[in-house]
């Protein structure tokens, strides 16, 4: 019976950063912005209150996997596993998420953690919950994001304040450790922010890169799907899925509001060690279809272009799984 996890944030303000450095902001007690200088970090607190307290945690139950398969991939590992319930699935990811930072943790003293938007959140809660609130080693997360949306940290559309609000503000995380984007900039200058951040966290030993590719390796990638097959801000038919060069760029005509985003490329999606794509509700049959089943439809959406140089691992529920 397989066991899986993922996750999500949110916090409320950023500084602009200069030439020669990047600002990361992290949630806590006091908002700190870290300016990343080819190998140091150094600590400026701004004694900024946050807008809410810390949480508390939630009570726990268990779960159980209905189907279980696995199957070679064209690049690595890929699973299968449809859950009877929501609940389930999200206790499944937990175990698989716990055991990730385990192994990474225990490797190279360090779990790089992407985060997306959507549902995805909720998917994490049982890691609010014992065992896992008190046994994983916390310290050893960094937080990103697969993608953003341009608007302000406290703004309802802000993947950041989703993640904070919903799981990063509830465990003890080190406040430098989540890296969020610069949203005093533009999509265009935001993007080329963060691909800069990456870039010296790489520089810093933070990061590694993928041996194959060039291209950042994350530990774990946490992707949810939309109805039309998107993961990230990469959408159906829309130019940026043949970009193969930048780590991090940008789009300001996203057919799902708001318009402008920043997101990670596929080169760097498929860089990956593992990969987790979280998948709910009867809405997502289709795509999920076209990525796995027998679909009629000849367009390849860009969820069936995910396949990380590791494992790919699928939590879908009975509706989401409903076409295969």
């Amino acid at each position: 019976m397989a066991l899986h996890t993922t996750l999500r944030t949110t916090p409320l303000f950023h500084a602009p950063s200069s030439s020669s450095s990047r600002a990361i902001i992290s949630p806590g007690v006091t908002h700190k912005v870290f300016f990343i200088n080819d190998s140091t970090f150094k600590g400026l607190s701004l004694g900024i209150e946050p807008k809410k307290e810390l949480g508390r945690r939630c009570c726990c139950s268990s779960s159980r996997a209905k189907v279980s398969m696995a199957a070679n991939a064209e690049k690595g590992v890929v699973k299968k596993d449809v859950f009877e319930s929501e609940e389930d699935l999200a206790v499944s990811l937990a175990k698989y998420t716990a055991q990730l930072s385990d192994k990474f943790g225990k490797e190279r003293g360090a779990f790089s953690v992407v985060l997306s938007g959507g549902s995805l959140i909720n998917s994490l809660r049982k890691l609010l919950e014992p065992p896992y609130i008190d046994s994983i080693e916390w310290s050893k997360w960094h937080f990103f994001w697969v993608d953003e949306r341009v608007v302000p940290k406290d703004h309802e559309d802000s993947n950041y304040k989703l993640a904070y609000d919903g799981f990063l503000s509830k465990v003890p995380i080190l406040p430098g450790h989540v890296y969020a984007i610069n949203d005093a900039l533009s999509a265009e200058g935001a993007a080329e922010d963060y691909e800069t951040c990456l870039k010296h966290l790489v520089k810093s030993n933070i990061l590694v890169t993928s041996a194959a590719s060039g291209f950042p390796k994350f530990d774990l990638m946490l992707l949810g799907m939309g109805p039309d097959g998107h993961v990230a801000s990469l959408f159906p038919g829309h130019p940026l899925l043949k970009e193969n060069e930048k780590w991090v760029t940008f789009i300001k005509d996203s057919p799902k509001p708001p318009p402008e985003r920043i997101t990670f490329t596929f080169p760097v999606i498929n860089s990956s060690a593992y990969i987790a794509l979280v998948v709910n509700g009867a809405g997502k049959a289709g795509a999920v279809q076209n990525a796995l089943g027998n679909s009629q439809n000849s367009e390849k959406l860009p969820v069936a272009m995910v396949s990380p140089e590791g494992e790919l691992a699928w939590f879908l529920d009975t509706a989401a799984a409903s076409k295969l």
